[in-house]
């Protein structure tokens, strides 16, 4: 990308695609990786979605993804910092993330610091509780609405587990010293970017140590909604700050490059069904 951010498709033994992206930041850099082939989640905003749920990775296969992409770098040392952000619910695939968090931590595998190193989830609330018992890691969760209405609409995840259960497992998790629990909004036009939406969700997250990352949503011809205007989101960071927040609009990297997770693999996929090259 122009931006520097690089995106690696990588094909599996079964022919399955997933992606891995590799992210500039000030000082070094940050791996994306993915924990599925596909998702089952169905997150109306989220384009690896709609292929549905391929499989699960093995652990072998995630730390590929960082073996790989250290192989690509002149400067691997600077690949510091790791994310579970990638294709995939990575809770849903517990027991092998986990395999793999193991490896990634451990002074005798990849020994990345778990300071470093953050699991992003849709909100398994079962699985919220064991991963806060067996694994030392970051946390940060998809949220993107403050009602059980607005995102049971944008995530079908939250008919099973509402918000209620999940900010209780929340206030359970044992979050390292000094740091916070990550909570990711990507911010719909109309949907979820209201003032009464930003003053709903200060309310929903009193009390918790917690992180806002303000997402503008990424356009994309086969998602049927849209980002809100940048007074918008601006005006909902202000309320969020108001309310003693850390709030951070968080701009997406790599869009000249389809950087967003599902879209190139999709595009691959797509190809791949009807013969061609991509």
């Amino acid at each position: 990308s122009k931006d520097r951010t690089t995106k690696f498709l990588f094909k599996l033994e079964d022919g399955h695609f997933i992606e891995t992206v590799l992210i500039p930041e000030r000082g070094h850099f940050t791996l994306c990786l993915s924990s599925q082939a596909g998702c089952a989640m169905g997150c109306r905003f989220c384009l690896t979605a709609r292929q549905g749920l391929k499989r699960n990775l093995a652990a072998s296969e995630i730390i590929d993804q960082v073996i790989h992409v250290k192989r690509s770098m002149s400067e691997p040392d600077r690949l510091t910092n790791i994310v579970f952000m990638g294709m995939g619910e990575p809770l849903a695939n517990f027991d092998d993330v986990a395999r793999a968090l193991g490896n990634l931590i451990s002074e005798e595998g990849m020994n990345f610091s778990h300071r470093t190193v953050t699991l992003s989830t849709c909100g398994l609330v079962p699985q919220i509780r064991r991963l806060g018992k067996e694994v030392r890691v970051n946390l940060a969760v998809s949220l993107n609405a403050a009602d059980d209405e607005t995102r049971s609409f944008l995530m079908p995840v939250n008919r099973k587990y509402p918000l209620k259960g999940l900010v209780e497992a929340l206030k359970e998790f044992p979050v390292l010293n000094r740091r916070m629990i990550t909570f990711e909004y990507v911010l719909v036009g109309g949907v979820n970017d209201r003032d009464e939406d930003a003053r709903r969700l200060a309310v929903l997250l009193k009390g918790l140590r917690a992180k806002i990352n303000l997402i503008p949503l990424n356009p994309h011809p086969d998602v049927d909604l849209a980002p809100p205007s940048s007074e918008r989101v601006l005006r909902f960071q202000e309320i969020l700050i108001e309310h003693h927040f850390t709030a951070i609009i968080r701009k997406s990297k790599g869009q000249d490059i389809s950087a967003a997770c599902g879209q190139l693999s999709g595009k691959q996929a797509g190809c791949m069904s009807q013969g061609e090259g991509c």
